[in-house]
């Protein structure tokens, strides 16, 4: 799909194209909501506190402009053994969490998961990029690592301090003494992930197969999907899920990564937020896939060579030279042609799709529920994107869990209202002008002594080969960086070089 550049200088559509049944005075008129920011307010309705709406005025969070984020991958490194003894290792493999063994980055880009933290809208589940919505889908989440996104919620159930020491009495194998003094010094129904690492390196050893796969787990997870804020600690509570070892396998482990994830980046996402919890090695491997122009990426294997390992193993840190500041005009620039749309259709001999990641509606794990809307982003699933409804109807559900068994009645509602996509991008006419009426196309305005206005992004599919793609974009930026004119004979071969690419 191509669409019209009827963007003004500062990305935005003007607000007369948006409203077609208005009167020429009304469409004239100054538009309602935020500078630079959503003319209709009705969906970001917490845009207010939103970090975006303060960046556009040059005001960040803090003297340092990226988020503080929570990593595990160098301690996991050196606390998950080479192998398990075959008693561990029956009970970790059948609980569906054995890849996270091995899915995290060592270290984490905190600027370029912090430039995308600042496009993400808690409202809409989704980052709000120039060209529409992109999410991190149920489906990322079973190709990146490999957990089974099918399964029951758990249920949320408070723990006291006192049930905390009891419960680490019962199923950790310590003595009343030592849980009392452990939770004391935590000041909350925590564990220490070193202490839990410490029980498991003694359990084994004694051969309390149980007491040590509940303790190695329980680590697992609080260095990954459950990692938050503190850097140091689990909840208590999640013992809970291990308490029967050969029953943990039933829970919907990839949906408890997404809910987590959700929520730490829709707090992350506010202005007053200066931490980002969860498992940032999700986004930051979601970014690599989907945006290979975008930061820097190291790659361990060509997916040609897989053996069947979990996409996240894929890639590996290395350092970029970006900032925040830096990559937020480059997001801002960028068009569909920059997106790899469908990153695993390459590795679905080992990640079959599975139809549920199309369930519209809402995830719950805990006391934590989110809305999950791939009709947002159906683009991703290979479908034309359209207008969507409203993401409120979906918090109206009276029971999440009949609404998740019975998956199927959403499914058929969110593919029904569309089309198989005929190009990677492609999306219904009127999608770019009603998106740009409720959203924010772009973080940062145009530099106010450029020597002319910024160039406006054309949106049009571009190739569907991802290294054509790559070709396009970076002549695209070169010949945007130097504000290259198609008439300048000095830019002539590249503007040929660039048609000849967006061809392929």
């Amino acid at each position: 799909m191509r669409e019209m550049s009827i963007q003004g200088a500062d990305g935005r559509i003007p607000v007369r194209t948006l409203d077609r049944g208005a009167s020429s005075s009304a469409a004239a008129a100054e538009p309602a909501g935020y500078p630079r920011g959503p003319y209709d307010t009705s969906l970001l309705v917490k845009y207010e506190h939103h970090v975006a709406r303060h960046i556009w005025f040059g005001e960040e969070r803090g003297p340092k402009k990226e988020l503080k984020v929570a990593g595990h991958g160098l301690k996991l490194t050196s606390r998950v053994p080479l192998a398990l003894p075959p008693q561990m290792e029956s009970w970790v493999s059948r609980s569906g969490l054995s890849s996270l063994q091995r899915t995290s980055l060592n270290k984490i880009d905190t600027n370029l998961v912090s430039a995308f933290v600042e496009r993400w809208h808690l409202e809409t589940s989704s980052f709000h990029m120039p060209f529409g919505e992109m999410s991190i889908t149920l489906d990322d989440v079973a190709c990146l690592l490999h957990l089974p996104i099918r399964g029951i919620f758990w249920s949320p159930q408070d723990v006291t301090e006192e049930l905390a020491v009891e419960l680490a009495v019962d199923y950790l194998g310590v003595s009343q003494g030592q849980a009392q003094s452990h939770v004391r010094s935590c000041r909350g129904s925590y564990y220490k992930l070193e202490w839990l690492y410490d029980l498991f390196v003694h359990h084994r050893a004694a051969s309390g197969w149980a007491y040590a796969t509940r303790a190695y787990l329980l680590m697992l997870v609080g260095s990954t999907i459950f990692a938050d804020k503190t850097f140091t600690l689990v909840e208590a509570r999640y013992l809970l899920l291990f308490r029967d070892l050969d029953g943990c396998s039933g829970y919907s482990w990839g949906a408890a990564a997404l809910v987590t994830l959700y929520r730490y980046l829709g707090d992350a996402s506010m202005y007053s937020c200066k931490q980002l919890g969860g498992y940032p090695t999700i986004l930051q491997c979601w970014i690599h896939e989907y945006f290979p122009t975008v930061g820097k990426r190291g790659e361990n294997w060509k997916p040609a060579d897989n053996s069947g390992l979990p996409r996240a193993m894929r890639w590996s840190y290395r350092q970029g030279v970006l900032k925040v500041d830096d990559l937020r005009p480059i997001l801002d620039e960028l068009t569909p042609a920059d997106v790899i749309w469908r990153p695993f259709e390459d590795h679905r001999a080992w990640c079959v799709f599975d139809e549920i990641c199309l369930y519209r509606g809402c995830l719950k794990w805990g006391e934590t529920i989110i809305p999950y809307l791939p009709n947002r982003c159906l683009r991703q699933f290979g479908y034309r994107q359209y207008v969507p409804s409203s993401p409120l109807d979906c918090m109206m559900a009276t029971d999440i869990d009949v609404d998740w068994i019975s998956y199927h009645q959403s499914v058929i509602v969110v593919i029904g209202s569309s089309t198989v996509a005929t190009t990677p991008s492609d999306a219904v006419d009127g999608y770019l002008e009603w998106y740009y009426c409720v959203s924010h196309p772009r973080l940062v305005p145009p530099h106010r002594d450029a020597p002319r206005e910024v160039p406006v992004p054309v949106y049009d599919a571009g190739p569907s080969d991802p290294d054509w793609a790559r070709v396009s974009t970076l002549i695209h930026r070169y010949l945007r960086q130097v504000n290259a004119e198609e008439e300048d004979p000095q830019f002539s071969d590249l503007f040929e070089a660039l048609h000849i690419s967006r061809s392929h």
